[in-house]
Order: C-alpha cells, then sequence, then structure tokens
C-alpha cells in the first residue's frame, strides 16, 4: 500500500455466476478528483460500495483513507462522505435540521455541532433558506444541502454518485465549483458522472465497463492514448456523407450537431479522410475545419471496441 488515500489491488465483487467488480487495480493521491466513467451496469456503484466499507470484496483488496475495506469497514465510513444521485435527506426537515441532524450522527455535538452548522450554512449559500422545508427545495438547491451534509464532518474523502443527475446546468456549474473549492483545500472526491463535460473537469478518470477497468489517466492523457482526430464538416447530403464515412475502418464515430456533421478518426487526418471519400462518393463539402478530441471521443470509442472484438482489432491495426 501507498500514501495514497484509496489504493486497490486485483478488487473484485461476484454476486453468485455474475462478476460485477473484476481486478481492478487503482490509486487516488490526496486532494485529487476522480471521476469514475462508464455505461450503466459497468460496476460503479458496486466498486463505491466495496470503497466505503458497505460491500466486502469477494477478491483482492483495498485501502482507504488508512484503513482496510474488509477488516476495518466502520473505521471507514466515520471518515468518509457520501452522495447519493438520489435526494436522500429527510425531506419533512428545513435545511438547518438536516445539517444538524447529519452533523449528530458524526459525532459533532454542542458548541461544535452549532458552530459546524453555522459555518456550512454561510459558505454554502444556504443561509437564507435554513428554516425551508428540504423537500420544498429545487433539484439544485437539494444538491446544494445533501453535498453540505456530507462534508458535515469535515472528512478527507467524499464519493458523490451521479450527483448531479436531472440538475439544471447553472446548478451543475455551481456544484463543480464548490468541488474544487474543497479539492484546493485537500479534500479528496471520487466521482462517477455520465456528463463527458464534468468528467473533463476531473484531474484523473478511471474507464469502467463490464465490471473491468479499461483505462486511467488524465483526460489529456486518455484522449491522447486513443489517436484520435476530428473534424468537422458542412456538406450537401449528411445522410449520405454518414453512410460514405462510416464504412471507412479509421472512422471511429460519425455525429451530426445541427447542421455540422463531426467526424473523428483513428490515426489519420479526419478532414483529408473525408475529402478522399466523400469526394468518392459524389457528396460536396460546403466547408471543412479541424474539431478537438474531447473525453467523450475517447468514451465513445472505448465502449465501442470493449464491446465489439472486431472493431478492436480493427483499431489496433
Amino acid at each position: 500500500m501507498t500514501d495514497a488515500i484509496i489504493v486497490t489491488e486485483g478488487l473484485q465483487r461476484r454476486f453468485g455466476a455474475l462478476v460485477a467488480v473484476a481486478d481492478i487495480s487503482f490509486s487516488v493521491e490526496r486532494g485529487e478528483i476522480f471521476g469514475v466513467l462508464g455505461p450503466n451496469g459497468a460496476g460503479k456503484s458496486t466498486l463505491i460500495r466495496m470503497l466505503c466499507g458497505i460491500l466486502d470484496p469477494s477478491g483482492g483488496r483495498g485501502q482507504v483513507v488508512g484503513h482496510d475495506i474488509e477488516r476495518e469497514p466502520e473505521a471507514i465510513k466515520r471518515r468518509i462522505g457520501y452522495m447519493t444521485q438520489r435526494f436522500s435527506l429527510y425531506e419533512d426537515l428545513s435545511v438547518e435540521e438536516n445539517l444538524r441532524f447529519y452533523a449528530g450522527v458524526y459525532g459533532l455535538s454542542g458548541r461544535k455541532r452549532k458552530q459546524r452548522v453555522e459555518e456550512l450554512l454561510e459558505s454554502s449559500g444556504l443561509a437564507p433558506r435554513r428554516r425551508q422545508l428540504a423537500g420544498t427545495l429545487s433539484g439544485g438547491w437539494k444538491q446544494r444541502v445533501a453535498l453540505t451534509c456530507a462534508i458535515v464532518h469535515d472528512p478527507p474523502l467524499i464519493f458523490l454518485d451521479e450527483p448531479t443527475a436531472g440538475v439544471d446546468p447553472v446548478s451543475r456549474r455551481s456544484f463543480w465549483n464548490r468541488i474544487h473549492e474543497l479539492s484546493a483545500r485537500g479534500t479528496t472526491v471520487l466521482v462517477t458522472t455520465h456528463y463527458m463535460d464534468e468528467a473533463e473537469r476531473c484531474h484523473r478518470l478511471a474507464f469502467i465497463s463490464a465490471g473491468r477497468l479499461l483505462d486511467v489517466g488524465t483526460p489529456e492523457q486518455i484522449v491522447a492514448r486513443r489517436d484520435l482526430h476530428v473534424a468537422e464538416l458542412e456538406v450537401d447530403d449528411g445522410l449520405a456523407a454518414e453512410a460514405a464515412l462510416t464504412a471507412h475502418p479509421a472512422v471511429d464515430e460519425v455525429s451530426h450537431f445541427g447542421r455540422v456533421l463531426r467526424l473523428a478518426c483513428v490515426g489519420i487526418d479526419a478532414e483529408m479522410l473525408a475529402a478522399e471519400v466523400l469526394e468518392e462518393a459524389g457528396v460536396a463539402i460546403r466547408s471543412s475545419r479541424p474539431g478537438r478530441p474531447t473525453v467523450e471521443d475517447a468514451f465513445v470509442s472505448i465502449a465501442k471496441r470493449d464491446n465489439d472484438p472486431a472493431l478492436a482489432k480493427r483499431g489496433a491495426a
């Protein structure tokens, strides 16, 4: 084990014949914002439950905030914060009452609890809503209350499981500003998300599919390893262009964004390929410009090849 706040080595979890998590090894440094991405059913929630000390591993080992996940789960639970995608607070209690309750659950009492609750009400912007019932809040405000309750005991590590699902874009941005503030003060954050723009806000990412770890690295490293090249095209016949481009073995994805056709290729200049393929197909290109490969491009590329061995071989070639 190392000084990292999370370390897993060959971590596994089986439910009968189903392998939910298979031989996962990674580490998370203190103060890092670490994103876990994967399709539904990939094993993300199972992994988090093991790291939180809720589920015992079927194999391998892990250490969280200095404690073994199998032998010391209760010690881990006391030193972490956890926020789920579903609003799990008490809707018939006010914002302040929820904070006071969770502070008490985590062992804060008396003057210390009062001071901590007041401090968080002010720093989170919740003070004007302190007496409002939690159940009457909008999605963005509920999310803010849930995060504040998760950090009421000032844990060194917080787990956020799809924390911004169903929240408007403005609230999502505010939420991520808060996450980076926590990280800057030394709090480690492990977050699962389906929003690719949020994934790019993380310091490092792990891609998981079918319980297996496919890649780990910074957003820039993960994108670079795919060797993706992107072009944004305006063409006369979008459907004909899509059909012609999709048939080429170097093309990873073709997608429509309004009048723009976005082309992602592996290992070859996307604009040059588009010009050659579409000229042969008789489709005129009105305009063409290079695009920036994104984490979403890398995620789609990795997921496609993981699900289709033929594509994996084609990409390797």
